[in-house]
């Protein structure tokens, strides 16, 4: 089923308004959709569509291979009378031969894979793009990959690259109301914190949530996909980060058992691997950024332009936290068949982590939330979780979102509980008492939720905006009035 993004297809479409060849770089985690997408837009454009992928690295993998693979795919998709590539220059030159003035999408998926064995590939694609491609009016050509590193480095910094591509596309998550629509006809009826509580593992990926049994409990999807040795997300994580990744794979991921705990700057990763802080450690988080696991927290000091002299980085893809944190240790125990858990909530830390969890699903969905706040038509300076340090002349405090705007903040916490009582509003008001603003800013304050919140919180009308998280998921009031359990 392909649901959503139709926000990115109307961004992709606005390229055929253009009257020259288009270059776009896509990028995005693996099992996000980035060939979906394409091919769903090429198909909505009417438009011819050619797939050219690269082969997955193995034991014996080499550029003769990659060359083959590319030839046979395209023998598969055209008319090409080509028999042999001796290089890159004749296989971009053969598929040059099968475009027309025809309107086509040309799909290079896989891409750091196709050149990975060619240190020439970037140049002799540069090359093409100027002699060839390009002069197709209506063709768009897709560069396409899950390792977003190789595509930055060698297509992004390229200068070889610089003013060609037309577009850099990063495919995110799903928004909230795509993925409900996972559940079908059966959302209506499924409790809002069964649906909240397998995003919270799955995330917004779309081939995780291809996996869900409507019918099921979240309890019983989450064993179904997690905790049997042949079930994806057993082991999917794996496969990706050394896909990704490589031989430089066993640093980045420690680093990451570490962000899985609470978000951590530099310094206190260093500490954590126990090194000396170096540009080592920025690189990795770099990479890791890129390719989708990490976000940088890169909010302002409230009330002013300036950047926080330390920045905080979390793991921001929900599936690979609850690998490191619930799959990973019982590993042994899932692949002998023997792993057995009751809830959810029997998960120890299950709680604290979902926490975590909830937060990422909110701040992933911030163009939908900025409505419910009524500041959909605000400028803001900054969007992001917020963690102030305590000091001998102020108190410390940790934001779960806080947006600013000229001569304003939002503090917004993101609360998931069975009951949310008045505590919360002591709980905020704690904060902004705490939070350090300079005079002439003012703050609102915002609650967004998951759970039966007391008629007191309404009632005391302490908060400037009370957000239900069903109101991200379900488009209409009927749908929400089901939604709501």
């Amino acid at each position: 089923m392909f649901v959503g993004r139709e926000a990115d297809l109307e961004e992709l479409s606005r390229l055929w308004r253009k009257r020259v060849a288009s270059l776009v770089t896509c990028r995005g985690r693996r099992r996000i959709g980035k060939s979906t997408l394409i091919e769903e837009f090429a198909r909505r454009s009417g438009a011819r569509f050619l797939k050219l992928e690269g082969k997955a690295p193995e034991p014996g993998m080499s550029n003769k291979v990659q060359l083959a693979t590319f030839l046979e795919q395209l023998r598969r998709q055209t008319k090409t009378r080509v028999r042999s590539l001796a290089n890159w220059s004749e296989a971009f030159a053969a598929l040059d031969a099968e475009l027309d003035a025809a309107k086509t999408v040309v799909l290079l998926d896989e891409i750091s894979w196709m050149g990975k064995y060619d240190v020439g590939f970037p140049g002799e694609l540069k090359i093409a793009w100027d002699n060839l491609f390009k002069k197709h009016d209506r063709t768009i050509v897709f560069l396409c990959g899950s390792v977003s590193t190789w595509i930055a480095k060698n297509i992004l910094n390229n200068t070889g690259f610089v003013g060609r591509a037309s577009c850099n596309f990063v495919v995110r998550e799903l928004p909230l109301d795509a993925c409900v629509k996972f559940w079908g006809r059966k959302a209506a009826r499924t409790a809002t914190r069964d649906i909240v509580d397998v995003l919270s593992v799955t995330g917004g990926v779309p081939r995780y949530l291809e996996e869900i049994d409507p019918s099921l409990s979240a309890d019983e999807n989450v064993r179904r996909m997690c905790f049997l040795p042949q079930a994806l997300l057993r082991d999917d994580f794996t496969k990706i980060f050394n896909v990704v990744f490589g031989e430089n794979a066993v640093t980045k991921r420690t680093i990451l058992e570490h962000l899985s705990e609470c978000p951590l700057t530099v310094a206190e990763i260093a500490e954590a691997l126990g090194v000396e802080r170096s540009g080592t450690i920025s690189t990795h988080l770099e990479d890791l950024e890129v390719a989708g696991f990490v976000s940088e927290d890169a909010g302002l000091v409230p009330g002013t332009d300036r950047t926080p002299k330390q920045m905080r980085y979390r793991v921001c893809d929900n599936y690979t936290r609850f690998f490191l944190k619930y799959i990973q240790p019982n590993a042994r125990t899932i692949d002998s068949g023997s792993f057995r858990f009751n809830a959810l909530e029997t998960l120890k830390g299950w709680e604290t982590m979902l926490g975590l969890q909830f937060e990422n699903l909110v701040i992933a969905n911030l163009p939908r939330l900025l409505p419910a706040l009524g500041m959909g038509n605000v400028l803001l300076k900054s969007a992001a979780p917020y963690r102030q340090s305590a000091t001998r002349r102020r108190k410390g405090c940790q934001i779960d979102l806080l947006l600013q705007a000229d001569r304003k903040v939002c503090v917004v916490e993101i609360k998931r509980r069975a009951t949310i009582g008045r505590e919360v509003i002591d709980e905020v008001e704690s904060k902004v008492r705490s939070l350090s603003l300079p005079a002439g800013v003012s703050v609102r304050t915002a609650l967004v939720y998951e759970g039966t919140l007391a008629k007191s919180v309404e009632a005391e009308g302490y908060f400037d905006a009370l957000v239900p998280v069903e109101s991200l998921m379900y488009g209409s009031e009927k749908e929400l009035a089901f939604g709501r359990r």
